[in-house]
């Protein structure tokens, strides 16, 4: 399988007037196409620092970052960020509007979007009448539109209750699956990660480089919660937590 995005030696140095901090040392990946990947580690690592690198938001210090071709990033933020003044629809045509994409040939493939993944009736609702599931798919629905090679999702179910973000995750994966996206998530839930991914990066405390990368082995067709009741979800969850608590 080819890779479509090929990160080496990355490094972010945080300057300010009296010192510098080193945040990220060392890191280096090859993305794969419709591979998802979860980054996780110690609180303050900077796993977070890794995605607003990729999506462009922060320069790196150190390192290259090639892209196939015309690859593009979205960028799904922990908070939905719907607007309670806009329908969903609109809310879902954001991001096209902003970028000056809002076309008719556009507008129809978010419809699409909405009626494939269960929203459809929801179009001329508010998001205030929207379950924070609902709230969740239409926020990677708005992702979707501008058409990404690969998702970056920053701790996107956090703001969920368990039951509520062990469907919504599973929907979300589902919805990557179908559209054929690539994806990179930081989070700090690992059962979330192993359930989702088909690699796991443990990244060491900060400065941080990388530790140890597992590809998992899990059958594509069980869902999240038939994952965990195998042996192999509990053999990598334990090997990847002593990962992360030995803090090197």
């Amino acid at each position: 399988m080819n890779s479509i995005l090929k990160i080496k030696n990355l490094k972010k140095i945080y300057h300010t007037k009296k010192s510098e901090t080193l945040a990220v040392s060392d890191f280096s990946y090859n993305l794969k196409e419709n591979e998802f990947v979860s980054i996780v580690g110690p609180s303050g690592c900077g796993k977070s620092t890794i995605l607003s690198i990729l999506s462009g938001s922060l320069e790196k210090s150190e390192g290259s970052i090639a892209k196939k071709d015309s690859i593009t990033f979205g960028y799904m933020l922990q908070d939905d960020c719907l607007f309670d003044f806009r329908t969903i629809l609109e809310n879902c045509l954001l991001g096209l509007e902003i970028n000056r994409k809002c076309t008719k040939e556009n507008k129809e493939y978010v419809i699409s979007l909405l009626e494939k993944y269960g929203l459809k009736d929801f179009m001329d609702s508010y998001p205030k009448n929207l379950s924070g599931g609902m709230r969740q798919r239409v926020a990677l629905i708005r992702t979707l539109a501008l058409k990404p090679d690969i998702l970056l999702l920053d701790e996107p179910f956090c703001a969920l209750d368990y039951q509520s973000r062990l469907k919504v995750s599973e929907d979300v994966l589902k919805i990557l699956r179908m559209e054929k996206k690539s994806a990179i998530m930081v989070t700090h839930n690992l059962e979330e990660a192993l359930t989702m991914s088909d690699t796991v990066i443990v990244l060491s405390s900060r400065p941080s480089h990388i530790k140890n990368i597992y590809k998992l082995d899990f059958d594509k067709n069980l869902s999240a919660l038939e994952k965990k009741k195998t042996d192999a979800f509990l053999d990598y969850y334990n090997l990847i937590w002593k990962d992360i608590d030995s803090h090197v």
